[in-house]
């Protein structure tokens, strides 16, 4: 069924696509913003995200799009700038961007203490949830976000169910399959029936992505690296502005220094040692031709065996996906690949080319800049050259799929200098907007052979599946679909009975006070 699906989405993408131009676009187009209008035409995953939510219905897929693009329009979403929010909102740090939850996903922070509820401002502070989502949604393309509802000091004053519907609102209509979960902390027993009410806008389909969390248990979703204190975490950050919380990427370890000799030594050894193990992927030919090399006995220079881990590199420099952006191609596109602690970590590659005519300034900053020394991470790539980067897990500490990578990149004059003091004047002259960046995600192989980029493998091992992984896999698909579609069940009986205790308890109001002055 899902091979069938996956086989069909070309089909029910152009489908959407050819229906809203003629059924919609036709007689609406000037409720819709043309560059919207026109990202639906060239976006296959944001028609796709639109057909997963409405379950692969086209007609249901059209209705949210309509609803979506008017809102869009509406709240000129394209145009939303920092300019376009008053500073007070900013300053006041209620609604930001920071951290990740155990799973990767990035944390949206709402401190619900911060809002009161007032009818003068709620159109700005609409506009802020819309800003930093719409923001997020530019950068990251598709990938989730974890909502942290903090309810701690809330009061009275803070509960605005319409500010609440428009949040549910943004990721069940104007932003679906963004969102991965809601934790909602420290909720006051006084909130409990609004909360109620939250559930039924939700829908069933959401309603188990609700998470009802204390100071005991929100370290099952938050590790305390991104908990503030209050929630019992040990995260330092406190926000400010200006400027925007800048997802929170900051220069790693060991930029542009040299590698201990040691280091460098075992990294030589790494790299002659995985070349080797890495034949298995080759074909013979390569084989008979490397083992040759590596078979030298013959005592050589430094220079030469530096040369030689150079062309083991360049021989096995074959990613298996490309960034291509403006500026640089980046491999791999998405994920850096390590080895389990198991199997020893492995140290990463990244591989940036430049598709200019001009020499390109490059950064490398991360989440986690005590974990990883990069090498380079602050240089600069000549007009049609490739650059290695070398990624390695720092002091013995262990690779996160929470950790993130963020790439820079901006074009220099001919006539700029290329060494650290001018890269340094350089990047603190250049604008903002003329800067290219790309963000790359950490993943551990657990298995003792990487599937995909390392450098120890670099792109060869990409196994296949086998048939019974596949099948478990499907027999786990299968189960999971049978446990929703009980909560969804459980929950509509649910909804059924506190709708008929409402209405009885309604009844009996009426007949009281019927009865009282009869």
């Amino acid at each position: 069924m899902a091979e069938y699906q996956a086989q069909n989405k070309p089909k029910l993408i152009a489908d959407v696509r050819r229906r809203f131009e003629a059924e919609y676009v036709a007689d609406k187009s000037d409720k819709y913003d043309p560059r919207d209008v026109e990202r639906l035409q060239q976006d296959d995953n944001w028609v796709e995200s639109y057909l997963c939510w409405r379950h692969n219905i086209v007609d249901e897929t059209l209705k949210m799009l309509d609803e979506s693009f008017q809102w869009r329009k509406e709240m000129s979403v394209n145009d939303l700038t920092e300019a376009s929010i008053p500073r007070w909102l900013l300053e006041i740090g209620g609604i930001y961007l920071h951290g990740y939850d155990k799973e990767g996903n990035k944390l949206f922070w709402i401190r619900v203490k911060y809002h009161i509820k007032d009818h003068k401002t709620i159109l700005d502070k609409k506009k802020l949830i819309a800003f930093w989502l719409e923001r997020y949604a530019k950068r990251e393309n598709g990938k989730p976000v974890t909502v942290m509802f903090d309810l701690s000091e809330t009061g009275i004053n803070s509960i605005d169910m319409d500010f609440v519907r428009f949040i549910i609102n943004c990721f069940k209509v104007y932003y679906p399959k963004y969102l991965s979960k809601m934790v909602i902390f420290d909720m006051p027993w006084i909130m409990n029936a609004a909360f109620k009410i939250v559930k039924s806008w939700l829908g069933p389909e959401a309603v188990s992505l609700l998470k009802f969390t204390t100071k005991n248990d929100v370290q099952d979703y938050v590790s305390v690296e991104y908990l503030p204190p209050h929630m019992g975490g040990s995260d330092p950050f406190k926000y400010s502005y200006p400027p925007l919380v800048d997802d929170d990427f900051q220069t790693p370890l060991c930029e542009n220094g040299p590698i201990a000799s040691e280091d460098e030594a075992s990294s030589k050894e790494d790299l002659e040692s995985d070349g080797k193990e890495s034949l298995e992927t080759v074909s013979n030919e390569e084989q008979a031709a490397f083992l040759k090399k590596s078979n030298v006995t013959e005592p050589t220079s430094k220079a030469e065996e530096s040369e030689k881990v150079d062309s083991i590199m360049r021989a096995f420099k074959k990613p298996l996906s490309v960034f291509k952006g403006p500026l640089l191609h980046i491999s791999p596109a998405e994920e850096l690949y390590f080895g389990s602690t198991e199997s020893g970590e492995k140290k990463a590659l990244i591989v940036l080319t430049n598709v200019t005519k001009n020499i390109v300034a490059f950064k490398v900053r991360t989440t986690a800049p005590e974990k990883y020394r990069v090498k380079p991470s602050n240089s600069s790539c000549d007009p049609g050259a490739s650059i290695d980067i070398v990624v390695s897990p720092h002091g013995g500490l262990t690779v996160s799929a929470q950790d993130r990578f963020l790439i820079m990149a901006a074009e220099m004059e001919q006539s700029s200098g290329t060494g650290q003091t001018e890269l340094t004047q350089f990047w603190k002259e250049v604008p903002r907007n003329k800067v290219m960046e790309h963000r790359l995600r950490c993943h551990i192989v657990e298995s003792s052979k990487p599937t995909t980029l390392t450098l120890k493998d670099h792109a060869f091992n990409m196994s296949d599946k086998t048939n019974e992984d596949l099948f478990l896999q499907l027999n786990r698909l299968l189960e999971s679909n049978r446990k929703l579609e009980d909560q969804v069940q459980r929950c509509v009986w649910f909804q059924q009975l506190l709708l008929s205790l409402t209405v009885l308890s309604l009844a009996f109001v009426i007949s009281f006070f019927y009865l009282l002055y009869s």
